[in-house]
């Protein structure tokens, strides 16, 4: 337990560090009596609620999809050119970019879980059968229920 404790203390001091360097982040600070790590997860907890329960997550997803990717990908040249041709390589017939992906690495993980996946599917199809014959059952209950009055 003393590990974590001394893991969260020096990402703490980390990001009090870091956000330090930002001038209105002081202020709020000083004005707000809150430590400024503390709002900064508390904003990234609330963004987090709300794209999970679904209030302004659309606006918040396209927001740091938007942001996010240029804060990233502004050091790494030709990044969206190198992503262009890796779907082209996917999904062009020519190349058979998505059967090499399959047969060389999917193929093999599909396998090792295979017995699991039939297993599940089968418990799955059993709970499905037992719904729809209840169901069936209650529906001809209410059926023959409205007929006799």
């Amino acid at each position: 337990m003393d590990s974590i404790q001394v893991k969260l203390k020096y990402y703490n001091a980390l990001a009090d560090k870091e956000l330090s360097k930002y001038e209105q982040v002081n202020k709020l600070e000083k004005y707000t009596n809150v430590p400024k790590t503390y709002m900064a997860a508390g904003a990234v907890g609330v963004v987090f609620l709300l794209i999970f329960f679904n209030f302004w997550g659309q606006l918040l997803s396209n927001v740091i999809g938007w942001l996010y990717p240029d804060t990233i990908l502004y050091w790494m040249p030709f990044y969206y050119l190198f992503k262009t041709v890796f779907f082209l390589w996917l999904f062009l017939p020519p190349f058979k970019g998505a059967q090499v992906i399959y047969s060389k690495f999917l193929r093999q993980v599909l396998l090792n879980y295979q017995n699991d996946v039939d297993k599940n599917l089968s418990k799955l199809h059993n709970k499905i059968s037992e719904a729809t014959k209840d169901i069936v059952k209650e529906a001809i209950d209410v059926g023959t229920a409205i007929k006799t009055e």
